[in-house]
């Protein structure tokens, strides 16, 4: 398959097509982070719904000898940090952020390129690999992960369990804040279910590698979605990988049968599903005092659930805790974005007011 073909069978599908419903409101040019801090990033409005009628000239037919090929103006998009927060505030429900990696991502020979110059920031800084991963840590530990191969046990009622997709994070850098969340889990009636899966794919979607991604993806689905038909809610600590199996399966993969639609409604973020137990009179707030002022900076991928902010409705209960939203858009990170070193400054720079 060519480039060409690529954009092609890209420019047609639901997402191209979705560009003409823009209302040219520039309301997505005001939200986004990247635009607010560097010239080289004339925002998504224009690299997106009004570029995408570029990108769909270069797939037809020259009308003539003297008809001119449209060039398409991608060379930006590889400063879009993929936030979403365009997707978000777009008042027509346009999928903004998709087109925004679908096209010059998708082009082979730029990835290529990129793989071959691109860097990692001498100042970046990078996370510590765990002593011990997550899975084998439950492995020893025996805290309460059913289905990882060690216990034989019998799976709880979905009543009384749920099933916990850790992601990379959890399960390589910071196994403690899964074991938390099970411990968490477990005070409130719960038992925790962890099948086998594989990273959620979200790299791979940001930097272009879609069918990479949507092999990972489909590993994931085959072994989630038979507890998703069964009635477990799928709980994640991450709002990257829950808002992956939730939205960007379907919205940047195309995966929308029948599993991943079921895997998509079942997951929960953790703070989701504890909030919706104390809405229902179930959340365990036997607290502790803790007199302390607590900074919290919410997700870009958050937003896109959709569901607010769940952790300050719990900060909230915890007597003397005084949770303040300080109430930015992006840190700047977005993954692997802020890491390399063409652009660590501008990430450095949309996170700065988080920073003082």
């Amino acid at each position: 398959m060519t480039i060409q073909d690529v954009v092609r069978e890209a420019s047609f599908g639901e997402v191209g097509l979705s560009a003409d419903e823009c209302l040219k409101c520039n309301v997505c040019n005001t939200v986004c982070p990247v635009m607010r801090v560097t010239d080289l990033f004339p925002g998504p409005k224009y690299v997106g719904p009004q570029a995408q009628r570029f990108r769909l000239a270069t797939t037809l037919p020259p009308q003539g000898p003297t008809t001119p090929r449209l060039t398409s103006p991608d060379a930006t998009v590889d400063y879009c940090s993929g936030c979403g927060m365009c997707t978000t505030a777009c008042p027509a429900d346009l999928k903004i952020a998709a087109p925004l990696a679908n096209w010059s991502l998708h082009n082979r020979l730029f990835r290529w390129v990129v793989e071959l110059v691109v860097g990692i920031h001498r100042k970046a800084p990078l996370p510590f690999f765990a002593r011990q991963t997550l899975r084998s840590a439950l492995k020893a530990d025996r805290r309460g992960a059913i289905g990882r191969g060690a216990v034989a046990t019998t799976e709880p009622p979905p009543d009384k369990a749920v099933v916990l997709f850790h992601g990379c994070a959890a399960n390589y850098y910071e196994p403690h804040v899964a074991m938390a969340a099970i411990d968490v889990l477990r005070r409130n009636g719960y038992e925790t279910i962890v099948p086998e899966q594989v990273c959620c794919g979200l790299p791979r979607i940001s930097n272009g590698l879609y069918e990479s991604a949507r092999g990972r993806a489909r590993k994931n689905v085959g072994s989630l979605a038979d507890y998703a038909r069964r009635g477990y809610r799928i709980v994640g600590t991450s709002t990257s990988c829950t808002h992956t199996l939730k939205a960007e399966y379907r919205e940047m993969l195309d995966l929308d049968d029948d599993d991943a639609t079921a895997v998509a409604s079942a997951t929960w973020d953790i703070c989701e599903f504890l909030v919706d137990l104390h809405e229902d009179g179930r959340l365990d707030t036997r607290f502790g005092r803790l007199d302390a002022t607590l900074p919290y900076h919410a997700p870009c991928q958050l937003r896109g659930h959709g569901i607010g902010l769940p952790a300050l409705d719990l900060f909230a209960l915890v007597p003397g805790l005084d949770a303040v939203d300080l109430d930015h858009d992006c840190c700047g990170v977005a993954g692997t974005y802020g890491l390399k070193k063409e652009k660590y400054d501008i990430a450095m720079a949309v996170g700065e007011p988080l920073f003082r």
